[in-house]
């Protein structure tokens, strides 16, 4: 597994009064710097390190998000009264409600 392939960002951190950077797949790791761009040169340095160390003691590399399929298709669970508003609103603009979910989730 290439460390390019993971989800990394990089926040200001007020408590820190430095810059934070994280990486999704290895929610425990992190790296503080001064600038943006070196949290960053230091997490990437940091997961491959990590990643070399699995390798040798032959533990399982997670799969970077970027790489994983996904379906699609995922559920969700919300109050009763909140789905039965969904469904008005759906049938009130003649789409299902699937149609009508999806649009607001990606901002249609």
């Amino acid at each position: 597994m290439n460390a390019d392939h993971y989800t990394y960002r990089v926040r200001w951190s007020g408590d820190d009064e430095s810059y934070i950077g994280t990486v999704a797949e290895f929610r425990s790791l992190s790296w503080a710097a001064d600038n943006q761009l070196e949290a960053l040169k230091g997490i990437r340095a940091l997961v491959s390190e990590v990643l070399e160390d699995m390798k040798k003691t032959g533990e399982a590399l997670p799969a970077a998000i970027a790489d994983r399929e996904y379906s699609g298709k995922f559920m969700v669970r919300i109050p009763p009264e909140a789905h039965r508003q969904l469904a008005i609103d759906a049938a009130e603009q003649s789409v299902s409600l699937n149609r009508l979910v999806s649009n607001r989730l990606v901002g249609s």
